[in-house]
């Protein structure tokens, strides 16, 4: 389950420097292209009728999913730090997924599509280890140097399914569902932060491979990324009584089947779960 643009290895350092040192931390934070791939892997995983009127918009959607209500964003930067979603936070949350399916029970299908593709951004930041590190958050350069390694490893990255049953969620579940995602990044987190930073120094993220325990937070946190943003449209598509049909069937893959890193002289030893045609 792979869908890859060249653009992730470009100009993801540019889009990191962009954040100013010491500016308030905003809920965006996984650089665009690696937002770019996290919506297509996505789109693997949600019915073909879906994933198309998706990949025709990807640009609007992209636009609206950086475009996110203050209010949203605002909320989202307060819990990512404090570690936990406050009540007020999921109602605004739940407010926002419900603005796209009030778009499809008005039948303006194509604004419902964009705004439901734009609701990436949710479940994408609660993903991010990154962005869950706690008011204290990084030192400088840390957050530069794994975006880095990510958008290079990014080719070697076993892209699975994170939790089969989130795909079959109804739209009242989410609010525990992203709970639930914002507490595993932040047990994440701190691994970056051990990694990354040691003896008073940021690591270039050059000097780590797959054997770094940077890698393995790098794989589960895409993946947990691409399965929340899928489990959140099917969501709310399920609501809004959208075309089920076709849905990809994600299959086990054993060891022996999984494409070796390079490098590393064996196969992986873990099972995953993939979605290969």
């Amino acid at each position: 389950m792979r869908a890859r643009s060249a653009a992730v290895r470009t100009s993801v350092a540019v889009a990191v420097l962009m954040l100013a040192p010491g500016a308030p931390r905003p809920a965006h934070a996984w650089p665009a292209p690696l937002v770019e791939a996290l919506a297509r892997d996505a789109r693997r995983l949600v019915p073909r009728s879906l994933a198309q009127l998706m990949a025709s918009r990807e640009k609007e959607i992209l636009a609206a999913a950086r475009a996110l209500p203050p209010e949203v964003g605002q909320a989202l930067v307060s819990d990512l730090n404090a570690g936990e979603l406050r009540p007020a936070t999921t109602a605004v949350l739940e407010a926002h997924a419900a603005e796209a399916l009030e778009l499809f029970h008005q039948q303006r299908a194509s604004e419902g599509v964009i705004r439901l593709g734009a609701l990436l951004r949710v479940p994408a930041d609660l993903s991010d280890p990154i962005l869950s590190a706690g008011p204290e958050g990084y030192p400088s350069g840390v957050t530069r140097e794994y975006y880095a390694f990510v958008s290079e490893s990014l080719d070697k990255i076993p892209v699975v399914l994170d939790d089969p049953p989130a795909l079959k969620l109804q739209r009242r579940d989410l609010p525990r569902y992203w709970s639930g995602l914002l507490g595993r990044s932040r047990e994440q987190a701190g691994v970056i932060r051990t990694e990354l930073f040691q003896n008073g120094r940021v690591v270039d993220h050059r000097r780590i491979d797959y054997r770094s325990p940077v890698f393995g937070v790098a794989s589960l946190s895409y993946s947990r990324a691409v399965t929340a943003i899928a489990a959140t449209w099917l969501a709310v598509w399920r609501e809004a009584r959208g075309d089920l049909t076709r849905t990809p069937s994600p299959h086990p893959v054993q060891p022996s089947d999984a494409p070796p890193i390079p490098g590393a002289g064996r196969e992986p030893k873990t099972t995953t779960t993939s979605n290969k045609p």
